[in-house]
């Protein structure tokens, strides 16, 4: 024991002792979480009613817009209202809500567009009608009347290999009908694409004359 150490009453340290850990210091700032960039969420169903003008270019127009803005446009149906210079137009397309948005924004602002309105969400009366031309043979042709009797469809034209049937309803209620069919061999089929209208009283039409 050192002469030093046995002065102050204090055993000598050992040479192996542990040291005392040491924390390493806390960053200045931790770095964000990553955002979500705006319109990368769940794609999901959207239904758009746009009210034009009826003037040439006009459904150009808002096609190209939905290309430009990398939309696949499910369907759109087109039509004249009660009022002989305005047109209504029904989209029916997927993606995220922003993405639908901005479109809708985008598409409000083009020339003789008066009214865009996404009603997605909101309680709608929907239908599309259908065309499907089916073979059918002697053997068969009772089983597919009963399909198309149980589907609230229609017979529109019989030939002997063939029937012709009109179907409305919703896109899921059509698409139902064409897989009831489809072992028959459905020869030829068209879709007009959804039309909507709000329920109750509320009017999209009416809003762009106040």
């Amino acid at each position: 024991m050192s002469a030093d150490a046995r002065a102050n009453g204090r055993p000598p340290a050992a040479s192996g002792a542990p040291k005392p850990p040491v924390h390493a210091a806390p960053p200045a700032h931790a770095a964000p979480p990553a955002r979500a960039l705006p319109g990368s969420g769940e794609h999901r169903r959207h239904v758009l009613v746009a009210i034009v003008l009826n003037k040439p270019g006009v459904l150009n127009r808002v096609s190209s817009l939905m290309r430009a803005r990398n939309f696949n446009i499910d369907s759109l149906a087109v039509s004249h209202t009660d009022q002989p210079d305005i047109s209504r137009m029904t989209v029916v397309l997927h993606g995220d809500d922003i993405a639908v948005e901005q479109a809708a924004k985008q598409l409000y602002r083009l020339i003789d567009v008066l009214k865009v309105q996404d009603v997605s969400s909101e309680p709608t009366i929907e239908h599309e009608l259908a065309l499907v031309k089916l073979r059918a043979t002697d053997s068969n042709r009772a089983e597919i009347l009963k399909l198309v009797e149980l589907s609230n469809g229609r017979v529109v034209d019989v030939s002997p290999d063939s029937v012709v049937v009109a179907v409305t309803g919703t896109e899921t209620e059509i698409d139902q009908f064409a897989s009831l069919v489809r072992s028959y061999g459905i020869k030829e089929l068209v879709r007009t694409g959804a039309v909507v209208m709000a329920r109750g009283s509320r009017s999209i039409e009416e809003e762009i004359k106040r």
